[in-house]
């Protein structure tokens, strides 16, 4: 929107913050300069229960532990829905996992072309201290820089390199002083896309993935990062088929990640043109552990995925429980080509958290329990990040 503001726009919708008439297509109040949009992040205001779910009491700790049955008490973060219209994302705890490392950020923008889509998951390392901070730190600084870089016309190829930075130096924020720290620093896998009506600039370090699920009968499907594992470095390298691979004791041993031990690690990045319409999926490894192909995948996530993200985001998140829900799972879905902006007010995008349900078909990695250290039998030159067996008791 242009214009003085002592000329009030024609608008059904107000600004949350001075109750300035705004239109959908506005990023920011003219009155107050307010963000109207802003991104979304899981768990970025977790809300501690007041009650134990379990026993019922109401003597709660400050860090969320119950005082009469001991057990630590679910929070917003264990499952949280982010609905933006243009994109929408579930992320879950699991079964097995006592917490969420993984995080998803989210953000929508309006410019002169057109819509755009901002999205970002990053999956803690559990064999690194404080995973669930790491994760969520990082996406916290990635979206931010590439929401401003989409509403400033930035080459997003260099902007999603700059968002990796940004979130390595957020997590590195995070290190502890102290010889014991410094062996494990705070990491996590990353993946991040912008989707424009004309491509998807894709940015990843780590296993967390990007999948183009495409609509029609004769519409391909197709993953559209590669791991940096130890399982992809031996399919790169053309040493095993990636089913092979997989099978090995230390497939899901991470060989990138955003953090401070593996500072030099250059990013990934690359652009990819939809063919026609379909849908954008990024996930972590908790649900390409039960299903990598892309079009199982598809099958599975369309068609209502063009017209309901949000359903199908947790559609394909309970399929990832009932498999088996070894691991936290994240999926964010955008359809494409993006639609217009929502006319509802720009209020309305924001983060639901319900509480958590009581709680290649490849076995899932992370564990409930963290250890403290790395895995030193990867094929590279870089420090390691292994996860335990899933199947080892919480």
């Amino acid at each position: 929107m242009t214009g003085d503001t002592d000329q009030v726009p024609p608008a059904d919708i107000t600004c949350p913050s001075c109750g300035w008439p705004v239109s959908p297509q506005d990023n920011f109040c003219e009155a107050c300069r307010a963000e109207l949009a802003p991104a979304v992040v899981s768990g970025e205001d977790p809300v501690q229960a007041t009650t134990c779910p379990f026993c019922q009491s109401a003597q709660i700790t400050p860090d969320g532990y119950c005082e009469s049955c001991g057990r630590k008490l679910p929070s917003s973060r264990d499952h949280t829905e982010i609905d933006l219209g243009l994109l929408a994302g579930v992320t879950d705890r699991g079964l097995r996992h006592h917490r969420n490392e993984d995080a998803m950020a989210l953000a929508t923008a309006e410019l002169p072309s057109g819509p755009a889509a901002v999205a970002v998951v990053c999956d803690g390392v559990s064999s690194t201290r404080r995973p669930d901070e790491a994760s969520l730190a990082a996406s916290q600084a990635a979206v931010q820089v590439l929401l401003a870089a989409v509403r400033t016309g930035q080459d997003l190829v260099e902007a999603s390199r700059d968002a990796v930075s940004a979130a390595r130096e957020a997590v590195t924020g995070l290190g502890e002083p102290g010889e014991a720290a410094a062996l494990d620093p705070p990491s996590a896998t990353f993946v991040s896309a912008v989707l424009t009506n004309e491509a998807v600039t894709l940015c990843w370090l780590g296993d967390s993935r990007a999948y183009w699920l495409g609509a029609g009968p004769d519409a391909v499907s197709q993953r559209l990062t590669r791991d940096d594992s130890v399982a992809g470095e031996m399919v790169a390298a053309g040493l095993l088929s990636e089913a092979d691979a997989l099978a090995l004791p230390q497939a899901h041993v991470v060989t990138g990640w955003v953090g401070a031990d593996l500072s030099g690690a250059a990013p990934h990045v690359t652009r990819f043109e939809p063919p026609g319409p379909g849908a954008l999926l990024l996930c972590s490894d908790g649900l390409w552990n039960y299903q990598p192909e892309a079009v199982k995948l598809a099958g599975q996530a369309l068609p209502e995925a063009l017209n309901d993200p949000l359903a199908a985001a947790s559609a394909l998140v309970s399929f990832a429980l009932e498999s088996g829900g070894m691991d936290n799972v994240t999926v964010v879905l955008a359809p494409f080509p993006l639609r217009p902006a929502r006319t509802t007010a720009a209020a309305d995008a924001a983060a639901s958290a319900d509480p958590p349900a009581d709680s290649s078909d490849d076995p899932a990695d992370h564990p409930a329990d963290h250890p403290e250290s790395h895995e030193p039998t990867a094929p590279s030159d870089w420090p390691d990040h292994q996860e335990k067996p899933a199947d080892e008791p919480a």
